[in-house]
């Protein structure tokens, strides 16, 4: 079955480039992981960026020198590490626009969506009220849902796609008039890279009536997310996506749903006081931080958003843009070898199959020559679905990449297909 979403065309006529895209934004040594393997290229930052030698030194730092748990102490190493905590959540809320008590820490984007999923659909949805997601959607901001429509029996449906690969705003304002009560949408999209119109998003879905609930994992790393600006009702985003550690992630809750909600996990830290028959819960972010939470993690994410403003969202856009053009025009030198999705807007991210090559095979033999890249469905079946297809191969940029490292993938994809043509 061929493809709903067009081949992407080749740009033509690009010249030798002088512009970003020659050489990375900052210098591969920077990350130890890629110092030590010097051959290396590494284009799989959409599923986990490797982390700057800055982030990797604040753990170390934490775990040799301040270490002590955090909220509970009243000795000076507790105290001080119970500071760096409230200060990352501090650099959280900076990096989104919010304010420090709107930002509640989670272990991952997913667990954020969760949170939401339970401390605001369990209590504020009712027995056949409509959940809108999209045909872009990780699994993460899919599967939740189904388990809340499940518990709760609501309906859900899919905001639909147009023949590039973007929204269906068309198709998204018919479904507004079945008056859904939340929109759950990725800011862009992990496998085709689209980008969503997230600020018309919004005010269409509160016009109608609805919450929006933004999964931001990966649009984070690629360009500013303003959650006042944009005016959305909940937006998670990850550290291990942002240069930072794994095990963290955060959740921008707006202030009036906030004020609210119930608690999503019960335990220590989450709690004024306690008897055997009745709890009185902490107010703001930490009612939903119950036990020791990540507090390395959240330390060193600080560091990271630091790095990443240090380089700064335009940059890395820009950066992005050529990278994605040079990609588009040297990719089809490749013979069967097609895009997957034209999206007006994108991130550094392209998807492609290859005629009679399985994305596997692909990512498999690209590996042992070096090329890191992501194949499969990439936990985005409902849109494999949509497409016809079962998988693709991904490539997706980060900060150290440059031309040479598709260079190095444009040559090692033809040895690939030589192999097993």
């Amino acid at each position: 079955m061929s493809s709903p979403l067009p081949r992407t065309q080749s740009t033509p006529g690009i010249a030798p480039a002088t512009e970003p895209g020659d050489q990375g934004l900052v210098p591969r040594d920077v990350f130890p992981l890629l110092r030590n393997h010097p051959d290396l290229v590494y284009l799989d930052s959409a599923s986990s960026a490797q982390k700057p030698e800055v982030v990797i030194d604040r753990l170390v730092r934490f775990y040799g020198l301040e270490y002590a748990n955090i909220h509970r102490g009243l000795y000076p190493l507790s105290e001080n590490a119970s500071e760096a905590y409230e200060q990352a959540r501090a650099r959280v809320a900076r990096f989104l626009g919010a304010g420090k008590d709107e930002i509640i820490f989670t272990h991952n984007a997913t667990e954020a969506i969760n949170l939401v999923a339970h401390a605001y659909g369990d209590h504020n949805l009712r027995s056949g009220d409509l959940i809108l997601t999209s045909l872009l959607e990780h699994h993460a901001n899919i599967v939740p849902w189904q388990l809340l429509k499940e518990r709760k029996r609501l309906r859900l449906a899919a905001i639909p796609l147009d023949a590039k690969g973007d929204l269906d705003l068309a198709g998204f304002e018919r479904l507004l008039a079945r008056e859904p009560k939340l929109i759950c949408i990725t800011a862009a999209a992990n496998t085709i890279g689209t980008v969503t119109p997230l600020r018309k998003i919004i005010a269409l879905a509160h016009r109608a009536g609805a919450r929006v609930m933004v999964d931001a994992a990966q649009a984070a790393p690629h360009f500013k997310l303003d959650v006042k600006a944009l005016d959305c009702d909940f937006l998670a985003v990850t550290g291990h996506k942002l240069y930072g550690p794994d095990g963290i992630g955060a959740l921008y809750v707006k202030p009036d749903i906030l004020a609210s909600l119930p608690p999503f996990l019960g335990g220590g830290g989450m709690i004024r006081s306690v008897t055997i028959d009745h709890t009185d819960f902490a107010d703001g972010p930490r009612r939903f931080e119950a036990g020791t939470p990540a507090i390395a993690a959240a330390i060193a994410f600080g560091t990271a958003l630091d790095f990443v403003d240090g380089i700064g969202l335009d940059a890395i856009g820009a950066h992005d843009a050529a990278l994605h053009a040079y990609a588009v025009a040297k990719l089809p030198e490749i013979a069967g070898l097609q895009i997957i999705g034209a999206p007006t807007h994108h991130i550094g991210i392209i998807s492609f199959t290859i005629e009679g090559l399985h994305p596997h095979d692909i990512g498999t033999l690209l590996g042992e020559s070096g090329v890191c890249l992501r194949a499969g469905h990439h936990c985005a079946q409902p849109l494999m679905e949509h497409l016809g297809i079962t998988g693709t191969a991904r490539i997706s940029f980060g900060v150290h990449n440059t031309r040479g490292d598709i260079d190095r993938l444009v040559d090692s994809l033809g040895r690939v297909r030589q192999m097993l043509r």
